[in-house]
Protein backbone atom coordinates (compact mmCIF):
# COMPACT_ATOMS: atom_id res chain seq x y z
CA UNK A 1 0.00 0.00 0.00
CA UNK A 2 0.95 3.63 -0.30
CA UNK A 3 2.55 5.21 2.75
CA UNK A 4 1.01 8.29 4.32
CA UNK A 5 1.97 11.41 2.39
CA UNK A 6 2.19 14.54 4.49
CA UNK A 7 2.92 18.19 3.76
CA UNK A 8 6.73 17.81 3.67
CA UNK A 9 6.49 15.04 1.08
CA UNK A 10 4.03 17.02 -1.04
CA UNK A 11 6.34 20.05 -1.00
CA UNK A 12 9.29 17.92 -2.12
CA UNK A 13 7.20 16.39 -4.92
CA UNK A 14 6.09 19.85 -6.05
CA UNK A 15 9.67 21.18 -6.08
CA UNK A 16 10.90 18.20 -8.09
CA UNK A 17 8.00 18.58 -10.55
CA UNK A 18 8.79 22.29 -10.98
CA UNK A 19 12.45 21.49 -11.64
CA UNK A 20 11.52 18.88 -14.25
CA UNK A 21 8.66 20.64 -16.04
CA UNK A 22 9.02 24.32 -15.15
CA UNK A 23 6.19 26.44 -13.77
CA UNK A 24 4.47 27.14 -17.13
CA UNK A 25 4.45 23.51 -18.24
CA UNK A 26 3.36 22.40 -14.74
CA UNK A 27 0.30 24.68 -14.98
CA UNK A 28 -0.58 23.19 -18.38
CA UNK A 29 -0.22 19.65 -17.03
CA UNK A 30 -2.40 20.48 -14.03
CA UNK A 31 -5.08 21.98 -16.24
CA UNK A 32 -5.07 18.96 -18.53
CA UNK A 33 -5.33 16.60 -15.55
CA UNK A 34 -8.24 18.59 -14.12
CA UNK A 35 -10.05 18.47 -17.46
CA UNK A 36 -9.47 14.73 -17.73
CA UNK A 37 -10.83 14.15 -14.22
CA UNK A 38 -13.95 16.23 -14.98
CA UNK A 39 -14.58 14.29 -18.20
CA UNK A 40 -14.11 10.99 -16.37
CA UNK A 41 -16.59 11.97 -13.64
CA UNK A 42 -19.07 13.12 -16.27
CA UNK A 43 -18.88 9.83 -18.14
CA UNK A 44 -19.26 7.85 -14.91
CA UNK A 45 -22.35 9.88 -14.01
CA UNK A 46 -23.83 9.30 -17.46
CA UNK A 47 -23.08 5.58 -17.21
CA UNK A 48 -24.81 5.38 -13.83
CA UNK A 49 -27.85 7.15 -15.28
CA UNK A 50 -27.97 4.60 -18.11
CA UNK A 51 -27.92 1.71 -15.62
CA UNK A 52 -30.77 3.02 -13.47
CA UNK A 53 -34.15 1.48 -14.28
CA UNK A 54 -36.71 3.97 -15.60
CA UNK A 55 -39.15 5.16 -12.96
CA UNK A 56 -42.82 5.14 -13.80
CA UNK A 57 -44.67 8.22 -12.70
CA UNK A 58 -48.31 7.89 -11.90
CA UNK A 59 -50.14 5.44 -14.20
Amino acid sequence: MLPNVGWPELIVILIVAMLIFGPQRLAEVGGAMGKAIREFRKSVREGEDDLKPPTSSGS
